[in-house]
């Protein structure tokens, strides 16, 4: 991933991972294969990036986290939202709506 894709990529992070965990819970790997699905490969989150991040929205309350066994009979932390975590993709969502729609106004203006 390039710089201007991990600069932008911080900015978005939490919206990724909300979206990703909308459908049902997930572990670390999981989450970032599903981000990396959503986005069609613009985003390959890396562990030094989802970790802090899936720990950060957990103490904010936006996510639970569980212990359970992977596809692959490993132990894996698996991540799910919580009521203030699907507010908080529907807030996230809607401020992302608005910067788009700006910043498409902008690009097409004459």
């Amino acid at each position: 991933m390039g710089t201007d894709r991990s600069r932008l990529l911080q900015g978005t992070l939490d919206l990724l991972i909300l979206k990703s965990l909308a459908l049902g819970e997930m572990h670390g790997l999981g989450i970032s294969r599903r981000i990396e699905q959503l986005t069609r490969g613009t985003f390959q989150v890396k562990p030094g990036s989802l970790f802090p991040a899936l720990h950060r929205m957990e103490a904010a309350g936006w996510l639970s986290a569980s212990w359970g066994e992977s596809s692959a009979n490993r132990k894996a932390k698996y991540y799910a939202l919580t009521r203030a975590g699907r507010r908080q993709l529907g807030s996230e969502a809607a401020e992302w709506r608005k910067i788009v729609a700006a910043m498409t106004r902008a690009l097409l203006a004459t």
